[in-house]
């Protein structure tokens, strides 16, 4: 089979990085343009990024020629992966849609636009069918579809097989999300050591709304909201990757804590019926022990590292009718950014969509 040529819009940032690692020796994907700001333009890629992960820069990307961003640079790739600034992704990918590339988006721009699919491959496949909303009310040849917020990812691939088994009427959440969530050099080192940042900007805004979309029904031509009332907080603190996610959810039928930890243990979706690259096999990994999950530890977990959620310490809460807690956690940077956008492609590729 021939692989399809892709690029890596913001390729030297942190999310544009873990692009970069996963698309390298992509089994459908070609990597050929890799695209930044001015400031990198006409350096080779290994000049240009201040590689942070491991393992080490791939070898065969190193020499690479970053582009400026245009779409001059991408116009052989059929697909575009966005690791853009949501200011910049709010112009850029437009044009690169109506110019017929598929736009596989991990910015926050076009999210909330009522013909963008905001898709989480387990959790709502079918809002892919508003691509061809989009295009015949666009013009366009091409496509955007988004992935959620980093720790929308995580926390709603949880509570899916909970909504669909009990029903929920409302779900609180407090989030610990880690420093890379900001970007390299995004929180300076004497802020955040020995503390915790009780505000991120614009992150409990995404959190309360992104999942009402995404857990809505798709009707005709347009996506009904869920109906469930979140309430989120959000707070930075001294981890490296992985967000953490207390949950607290009004169920709409009560449930024991061993039921609800079999139906998270048994969920499946598409990806995993569809066998896809990227997907794990198990999208949400149940651990019994006290002190799970711990970020250190589910940051890596899956089958394909870094694409399965940890759940833990589920009981029952009190205060709530019905009421169920836990605690998930996960790779922001992994199944909460980059990863999603790979496998939201590879979807629209097992679909005949690209």
């Amino acid at each position: 089979m021939a692989k399809i040529p892709v690029a890596v819009l913001g390729a030297t940032g942190m999310v544009g990085q873990r692009f970069v690692q996963l698309l390298a020796d992509h089994p459908w994907f070609s990597l050929e343009a890799l695209t930044a700001s001015e400031r990198s333009a006409g350096k080779p890629y290994a000049e240009a990024a201040k590689w942070y992960l491991h393992p080490p820069m791939p070898e065969h990307v190193k020499d690479m020629e970053v582009l400026p961003t245009s779409g001059e640079s991408v116009e052989d790739a059929e697909v575009v992966f966005s690791a853009l600034p949501a200011d910049v992704a709010r112009e850029v990918e437009p044009a690169l849609a109506e110019a017929g590339h598929v736009v596989a988006s991990n910015a926050s721009a076009l999210r909330m636009e009522e013909d963008v699919p905001l898709v989480i491959p387990e959790v709502n496949p079918e809002h892919l069918r508003l691509i061809e909303v989009q295009r015949d009310r666009r013009g366009w040849d091409g496509c955007v579809v988004t992935n959620p917020n980093c720790t929308t990812i995580i926390f709603v691939l949880a509570l899916k097989p909970i909504l669909d088994s009990f029903g929920v009427r409302r779900v609180l959440v407090a989030t610990m999300q880690a420093i890379s969530g900001a970007g390299y050099g995004g929180v300076p080192s004497m802020t955040i050591q020995d503390n915790v940042i009780p505000f991120i900007a614009k992150e409990e805004e995404k959190s309360q709304t992104e999942p009402l979309k995404i857990l809505g029904r798709l009707e005709g031509d347009e996506v009904r909201p869920a109906q469930i009332k979140i309430s989120a907080s959000c707070h930075r603190v001294p981890v490296l990757d992985g967000h953490t996610v207390a949950a607290f959810v009004e169920l709409e039928r009560e449930a024991e804590v061993g039921d609800v930890a079999n139906v998270l243990r048994r969920f499946r979706g598409k990806p995993q019926e569809l066998e896809l690259p990227t997907a794990p096999e198990r999208p949400i990994i149940v651990e019994e022990g006290q002190d799970r999950p711990q970020p250190r530890f589910a940051r890596w977990a899956g089958s394909v590292p870094g694409m399965s959620v940890v759940v833990g310490r589920i009981r029952r809460d009190q205060a709530l009718e019905n009421g169920i807690k836990f605690l998930v956690s996960g790779n922001n940077a992994i199944r909460g950014a980059a990863g999603a956008s790979v496998l939201n492609a590879e979807l629209m590729k097992a679909e005949n969509l690209l």
